[in-house]
C-alpha cells in the first residue's frame, strides 16, 4: 500500500510533514461509537436533497391526519388492537431521515464494529509486511497508533455508506414503518406525500384512495407495535444478533486494501463493497435469521389480512393497490436494498403467504379475537414449523391451556399414587 502511494521513495523530510498532517487529522480523541451518526445523518439529508425534497405542506399534513383518522374507524371494526394516542402526519424525506437514523444506527452498530476492526487489522498487516529496510522513516512509530486512526477512518466510511443507504431508502418508502421495523416512535403515523403521489399516478388511481389504503396499512402496523410490546424488541434483537455474529471476510478485505489508494475514501468504499461478509452463516446467525424472517412474515401477513378486512367495501381500488404492494415486495422492497448493502442481510418476508394463510385460518376458526391472540406472548407466536402447518397451529390454539395442564397434573398424581 505504501509503495502504491509512492511513500517509499519520498524524501524523509517530506514524509515527516505528511505524517504530521495525518496525525493532525486524527488528533481528536477516539470515538467510542463505531458509526459517526452526525456524518451519516448529514449524508442522508444531502442524498434526499439531491433527489429533490420539500417539507410537507399544511394541506398534506391535514390530509394525512384525516386519512389516518378514517383508517382508525375502519380498523376499529376488524381488530381490538389499538394505539390510543396515534395521530397521522406527513413528513418530508429529510424528516424521515432525522427521525429514523437513531434506529438504523442501533441496528448496524455491531456490523460497523466488526468491519472496522477487520479493516484496521488488514491495513496494519499490509504495512507490517514491508521489510524493515523498506520501511519509510517515521512510519514504524505510527503502526502502534494505526488502530484508533483506522477505526475513525472506517467509522466515517461506514457512516457515509449508512447515510447513502438511508437517504436512498427515504426516497422510496411510502409510510414511516413500511419496512416492518419500528422506525417511527408512536404516536406518529407517518405518510410520505411525494411517494404516495407517485404511486397513485403510476397506478392511475386517485390520490385520496391511495392515501387511505396506505394509512390503513401503516396504522395497522403502528397498532401492532404499540399493543404487542415484545414485538419491536424481538425484531431489533434478531437483527442485532444476526449482525453481531457476522464473520468478516478478512482475506477479501486484505485483497481490496492491497489494491486501493487509502487516501481516497470513495475508492476504499467501492473496493470493500460486496467483500466484507463471509458467505457462510454461523449457527447463531441461522437462528437469528430464522427468527427475523418469521417475525417479518407474521407482521406483514397480519397487516395484509387486517387491512384487507378494513378496506373491504370502502375502496374500489383496493385490489389494484394491494397488487402494487405485493409487486414491491416481490421485486425486493426498500428494506432489502438498504440492509443488503449495510449488513449483507435481506429483509424480505419470504413466508408472507404462509403467514397470511395462518392468520386467515385463525380468523375463520375463532374470529378476529383468535387471529389477534397469536400476539399475546412471544412463546405463543407462530413458529416456522407453524407456518408449515397452519391448521395444526389453529387446532393447538383452540385447546384450552388448562386442559393440558390438568392432564399433566393428573398424570403426575397418578404416578405419585402408584409409587
Amino acid at each position: 500500500m505504501v509503495r502504491g502511494m509512492g511513500l517509499d521513495r519520498v524524501d524523509p523530510q517530506m514524509l515527516q510533514m505528511v505524517m504530521g498532517q495525518v496525525r493532525a487529522m486524527f488528533s481528536g480523541p477516539p470515538s467510542e461509537d463505531p458509526v459517526d451518526v452526525s456524518l451519516a445523518t448529514d449524508t442522508a439529508r444531502k442524498t434526499v436533497a439531491a433527489a429533490g425534497d420539500a417539507l410537507a405542506s399544511d394541506t398534506e399534513r391535514r390530509e394525512a391526519a384525516e386519512a389516518v383518522h378514517v383508517a382508525g374507524l375502519w380498523l376499529d371494526t376488524v381488530t381490538d388492537l389499538t394505539a390510543p394516542a396515534a395521530h397521522g402526519t406527513a413528513w418530508s424525506r429529510a424528516e424521515w431521515v432525522e427521525a429514523t437514523m437513531p434506529v438504523w444506527t442501533d441496528l448496524v452498530e455491531p456490523v460497523a464494529e466488526g468491519v472496522s476492526g477487520a479493516v484496521g487489522e488488514a491495513m496494519t498487516r499490509q504495512l507490517g509486511t514491508l521489510p524493515e529496510e523498506a520501511m519509510p522513516p517515521g512510519l514504524a512509530g505510527m503502526l502502534d497508533q494505526a488502530g484508533p486512526m483506522l477505526r475513525r477512518m472506517h467509522g466515517s466510511m461506514f457512516a457515509l455508506q449508512l447515510g447513502q443507504g438511508v437517504g436512498t431508502l427515504a426516497g422510496e418508502v411510502l409510510t414511516g414503518c413500511e419496512v416492518n421495523l419500528p422506525l417511527v416512535a408512536t404516536p406518529d403515523v407517518v405518510l410520505m406525500p411525494a411517494a404516495v403521489r407517485e404511486l397513485a399516478q403510476g397506478l392511475e388511481v386517485d390520490e385520496p384512495q391511495t392515501r387511505l389504503y396506505l394509512a390503513v396499512r401503516e396504522l395497522a402496523r403502528v397498532r401492532l407495535f404499540a399493543d404487542v410490546p415484545w414485538l419491536a424488541a424481538g425484531l431489533r434483537a434478531a437483527v442485532r444478533d444476526y449482525a453481531g455474529d457476522i464473520t468478516i471476510d478478512t482475506e477479501g478485505i486484505e485483497q481490496a486494501v492491497a489494491s486501493i489508494d487509502p487516501s481516497d475514501p470513495q475508492a476504499v468504499q467501492e473496493a470493500l463493497q460486496g467483500r466484507m461478509f463471509a458467505p457462510q452463516h454461523s449457527p447463531a446467525q441461522v437462528a437469528a435469521l430464522g427468527r427475523l424472517e418469521t417475525l417479518l412474515a407474521l407482521v406483514e401477513g397480519w397487516v395484509d389480512v387486517v387491512a384487507e378486512r378494513a378496506v373491504a367495501g370502502h375502496l374500489p381500488a383496493a385490489d389494484a393497490l394491494g397488487e402494487a404492494v405485493r409487486r414491491r415486495r416481490a421485486t425486493g422492497g426498500p428494506a432489502e436494498k438498504a440492509f443488503g448493502a449495510l449488513v449483507g442481510l435481506e429483509l424480505r418476508p419470504r413466508r408472507l403467504r404462509d403467514a397470511a394463510n395462518l392468520f386467515r385460518a385463525l380468523e375463520d376458526s375463532g374470529g378476529p379475537q383468535a387471529r389477534d391472540a397469536a400476539w399475546r406472548h412471544p412463546d405463543l407466536a407462530p413458529s416456522p414449523d407453524d407456518l408449515d402447518d397452519p391448521l395444526g397451529y389453529v387446532e393447538r390454539t383452540r385447546r384450552p391451556a388448562s386442559d393440558d395442564l390438568d392432564a399433566e397434573l393428573d398424570a403426575l398424581l397418578r404416578g405419585e399414587g402408584e409409587g
